[in-house]
This record gives structure tokens, C-alpha cells and sequence, in this order.
């Protein structure tokens, strides 16, 4: 997590939605004045929500007048809108030859750059929820021919609300959306049942609570800062015949393992079919 360069050029983001405002809201605390942050939302509700919350953002109704000034565009808005959204704004691209990212989930960059036509730089992100609190990861992919200048532009974005890490090929990004895209709803659900489970056991709700949080929390920092991998830490805690060793052997045997995994691939293959269902010239 770092300051926003001070010389990053406007940006405008296209949706106005919980990631845009994520984003929006990691970019303010850490130093990005809210007047050169420009956003397109359709809805007067969501505009008036981002008005509350970050006081200066230039907001608009229409995604053209929001970009018309920003040499930095972020598409944040459904896969399944992408493609209006940019073949209307192919012919600002074409003037103002923006460096675009695009944190659509599964849309290609192929596509992206067909409907934005020539005269585009198209970088794609999946960043993920945490980066409200600036704790997010995201994974970025640009193809061989982007300039390193936009490359810099996009981390310096993207870090300034969390980790970032390039991977090497864009089919790779499949993947990251149903690790890291889709993982904070994974790490949500099972705090929700250890609550749950908790509760049932005689614990108060608020105890449970802040039991349940906070050794999510607690167990997340100590991943990040030991050199040993999860399997060891995991080892650590679990003496023989011991609390733990029964709680992680009922996991066994209800094959948690390949439960994760299937659902894993699950949120991978959605991705590449919202590609290929999205990624379609429109009607």
C-alpha cells in the first residue's frame, strides 16, 4: 500500500458500483484528490451515495462526459454491459488514446480493444473487495506491446489500495478472479458458520463475533508474516488426539479439500463463460 504519485494524470471511472467504490475510496485515503477522480453511473441513487462519501468527485450520468477530460479510464461496470459501454465510447478513445483498465470479470482484452477500436491501451485488473481498506490484492495483465509508462500508471493504482502482483498471461486471470476476485466471499462464509457454530455452542453472538474476526484476522497476519507455508502453520496448531486434531478431521472426512477445489474451478469456468457469453459483438 502506497501514496497516490501526485503526478497521475485524471482518471474517470466508468460504474459506479461496491468495487468502483472500493477503489475510489483507496485512492482518496491514500492522497488522490476526490476533484481528479471523474465517475459515470446511470443512477442518480449511486451518484448521490458517491457524492456523500467522497465530497469533490466529479459525477456525471453519462460515461462519455465523465472521460471526456481523463487520460485514465476504469471500466468497472457488469460483463454483461461492457461491450455498449465501450463501442459508445470508441470514438473518445480514438481522440484521447486513453490507457483504459478494465476489472470486468472473464471479458477478454481482444474484445475490449475491438469494441474501444484503435487508439486504446487496455490493461486488465481484478482487484478484490478488501481494497476499500486497503488491504485488497490484485492481479494485473498487459499485453507485450503496453508502453512500461502504463504499466506504472496501473500499479501505482492498484497498490495504492492493496498488493499487486502481474501474471504472465491473461487466461491466467480466470483463475485469480475465483481465488482472490471471488476468495473474500469464501473467508466471509466461514466466518459467518464458525459464528454460527460458535453461538450453538452456548457463546454469546457478540462473543462469538469478535471470536470468529478476529482469529480470522489473527490467522491471516501470521500466514503473511512467517516464512512457513499454510501446511506448517497448520501443523503447528494441531496437537495429536488434540482439539483441533478432531475439528480438522471431520473436515477430512467430509472432503474439504475437494470441496474447495471444485469450487474453485467452478468460479474459473464462470469467468471464461462470461468471456465467451459477453465477449460477443452486441446484437
Amino acid at each position: 500500500m502506497t501514496p497516490i504519485p501526485e503526478t497521475l494524470p485524471g482518471v474517470a471511472v466508468i460504474g459506479g458500483g461496491q468495487m468502483a467504490r472500493a477503489l475510489i475510496g483507496g485512492w482518496c485515503a491514500r492522497g488522490l484528490a476526490a476533484s481528479a477522480i471523474a465517475v459515470a453511473d446511470p443512477s442518480a441513487e449511486q451518484r448521490e451515495w458517491l457524492a456523500a462519501a467522497f465530497p469533490g468527485l466529479k459525477l456525471e450520468a453519462d460515461n462519455a462526459a465523465a472521460a471526456e477530460h481523463a487520460d485514465v479510464w476504469l471500466l468497472a461496470v457488469k460483463p454483461q454491459l461492457l461491450a455498449g459501454v465501450a463501442r459508445a465510447l470508441a470514438p473518445l478513445a480514438a481522440k484521447r488514446r486513453p490507457l483504459v483498465i478494465s476489472i470486468a470479470a472473464g471479458i477478454r482484452t481482444a474484445d475490449i480493444e475491438r469494441w474501444l477500436g484503435p487508439g486504446a491501451t487496455v490493461i486488465r485488473a481484478m482487484p478484490n473487495r478488501p481494497a476499500f481498506i486497503g488491504a485488497g490484492v490484485s492481479a494485473l495483465c498487459a499485453g507485450a506491446l503496453v508502453p512500461e509508462t502504463s504499466r506504472g500508471i496501473a500499479s501505482a493504482l492498484l497498490t495504492a489500495v492493496g498488493s499487486v502482483v502481474w501474471v504472465r498471461s491473461e487466461a491466467e486471470l480466470d483463475a485469480v478472479t475465483a481465488v482472490s476476485g471471488s476468495g473474500p466471499a469464501y473467508f466471509f462464509l466461514l466466518i459467518e458458520l464458525l459464528e454460527a457454530a460458535a453461538i450453538a455452542e452456548g457463546l454469546s453472538p457478540a462473543v462469538a463475533r469478535r471470536l470468529a474476526v478476529d482469529t480470522a484476522a489473527g490467522a491471516a497476519r501470521m500466514a503473511q508474516a512467517s516464512a512457513d507455508d499454510p501446511a506448517t502453520l497448520r501443523e503447528q496448531v494441531t496437537s495429536k488426539a488434540g482439539t483441533t486434531a478432531a475439528a480438522l478431521a471431520v473436515f477430512e472426512s467430509a472432503d474439504l479439500r475437494a470441496i474447495v477445489a471444485r469450487a474453485v474451478a467452478a468460479a474459473a469456468r464462470r469467468s471464461r463463460e462470461l468471456a465467451d457469453e459477453f465477449g460477443r459483438d452486441p446484437s
